[in-house]
């Protein structure tokens, strides 16, 4: 079940505003171009943002994501006719053969059950054409980005067409371990609605991240680091080996 910032209505319709500035999409665009992908597959593709920027460019893109309300915004964008989208998660696709496949911003870390990191992990093998990639980025555990992770640091009052004024925050609620929970709010001047949605991020350490790959049969290419964020995120580029 999705995260409420991604299944309720009325979070999905702000999340695009609330987030504008999307510049490492720009970097999986320039992945997808360095290698020559014309299929993409973009698992935890949100409200589309990334599959119609790719679709736009003549790729053919499929959006797989589990959160039907996200995927009402993904629809409603110009151009997301040229892409092809499933309501659902990487676990059960259908038959397909994708040059790349890609999980961008928080998808990786957000699937938070080894279970679900497992068959995550297989559904994309099984995607993937002989030769074909897959590229995520997960945070660097080390740098503990949880600790801005605050009301102080969060707090934004945004102008939204056709909505109004919303004040928006995160707050951390737990730490345990490698997983790390926080909780959204938002509230909407129009009516006084004061929404919250509570999520969990797994924080993998890099040995781990390659250790899993290998063993869902994957060769890891190359770990970058992630040139929007120097220092804060790993961007792991992995390939399914040739039959």
């Amino acid at each position: 079940m999705a995260d409420d910032i991604f299944e309720h209505p009325r979070l999905a319709a702000v999340y695009d505003p609330l987030d504008p500035g999307r510049g490492d999409l720009e970097v999986y665009a320039a992945i997808a171009a360095e290698l020559g992908a014309r299929s993409v597959l973009d698992v935890g593709c949100g409200t589309g943002t990334f599959a119609v920027l790719l679709a736009g460019l003549g790729i053919e893109v499929t959006g797989v994501d589990p959160a039907a309300a996200s995927l009402d915004v993904a629809r409603a964008k110009p151009g997301s006719e040229r892409v092809r989208w499933i309501h659902g998660d990487a676990t059960c696709l259908p038959p397909m053969r994708v040059d790349l496949a890609t999980m961008t911003a928080n998808v990786a870390q957000a699937i938070v059950e080894p279970d679900d990191w497992d068959g995550t992990l297989r559904g994309i093998h099984q995607a993937l054409r002989p030769g074909g990639h897959l590229v995520f980025e997960t945070r660097v555990p080390a740098r503990q980005a949880w600790l801005e992770w605050n009301r102080a640091g969060s707090y934004r009052v945004a102008e939204i067409e056709g909505i109004g004024s919303v004040e928006s925050w995160c707050e951390v609620i737990d730490v345990s371990g490698p997983l790390v929970t926080f909780r959204g709010t938002w509230v909407f001047a129009a009516d006084g609605a004061v929404l919250t949605s509570d999520s969990t991020l797994r924080f993998r350490e890099r040995e781990e991240v390659e250790v899993a790959l290998v063993a869902h049969g994957f060769t890891v290419e190359d770990v970058r680091d992630a040139p929007d964020r120097p220092g804060k995120e790993y961007v792991f580029l992995a390939r399914r080996p040739t039959d």
